[in-house]
């Protein structure tokens, strides 16, 4: 038996497979891609180049069940589902153009028209629209640390010019580091006042004064104590949250705030 045609980009088995005009055929989403990330139309196999881009057509037949097949895996803790999948399939891509995040399936609009195929198509991304610069509509990917701020390519050549400039991610990993000190630090606290209520309730037990009056200070005491616990405790909830945010940028954004409140 002879095994299922392969895409050579992928090396897997033709989804929406697509003819180029030299006669190679690959996924529309492989070709796409390949055309987006080398900027010209040219064939990977044969090197024919294409002056316009060539209209791509593509053969639906073979998997027509994919998109339902995919609809019915529920999505995984972090995924981004599609803005236009009513069963709110897994998003592949988010359009900066186009302000959305798509599916594999409707994603291929972007990989046959002209038009739409020089859109800039980034990695997914949960909260789209704070994560493109709202002076130049690109994809905020850098972080100017003279401003505490995130930037995108035009402003670090632009506004930012002559800054401290690092990558988007290479600064997330260093606020992480800090956070993770701080969320130390507030569980060093909640520790010590957790003892100190221990203590007050113990020195309470052993005094031979009035119990009534020495319980009413105790409580008043350990009461003050046990409401700076729960601020503590749920400034570190907050801590761990933000430290689970796999979104550079959002977790940017939200550092400052947080480290503020818990400075």
């Amino acid at each position: 038996m002879s095994e299922p045609p392969q895409c050579c980009i992928c090396l897997d088995e033709f989804s929406s497979p697509a003819s180029l005009p030299c006669g190679h055929c690959f996924c529309l989403a492989c070709i796409g891609e390949y055309w987006r990330i080398h900027g010209a139309c040219q064939c990977p196999l044969c090197k024919a180049f294409f002056p316009t881009r060539p209209q791509l057509t593509t053969d639906q037949t073979s998997h027509a069940g994919a998109p339902h097949e995919e609809a019915t895996v529920p999505l995984k803790a972090g995924e981004v589902p599609c803005d236009f999948c009513p069963a709110k399939r897994r998003a592949v891509k988010s359009c900066i153009e186009c302000m959305a995040s798509y599916c594999a399936a409707h994603l291929e609009p972007h990989y046959r028209n002209e038009d739409l195929g020089r859109h800039l198509l980034i990695s997914v991304v949960k909260n789209l629209e704070d994560s493109v610069c709202r002076l130049h509509g690109k994809q905020l990917n850098r972080f100017c640390r003279s401003d505490q701020t995130c930037i995108c390519s035009m402003c670090a050549e632009t506004d930012h010019r002559g800054h401290h400039i690092i990558s988007i991610n290479k600064e997330a990993a260093k606020k992480k580091v800090k956070l993770k000190r701080m969320r130390a630090k507030l569980q060093q606290a909640i520790q010590d006042r957790l003892i100190k209520v221990e203590k007050i309730k113990l020195s309470a037990d052993l005094n031979g004064d009035d119990p009534r009056q020495t319980w009413a200070q105790t409580k008043e005491r350990a009461g003050h104590l046990e409401e700076e616990i729960s601020e503590l405790q749920t400034r570190k909830a907050e801590l761990e949250q933000l430290l689970q945010t796999d979104d550079s940028v959002y977790f940017l954004q939200r550092f400052l705030h947080t480290a503020t409140s818990c400075g």
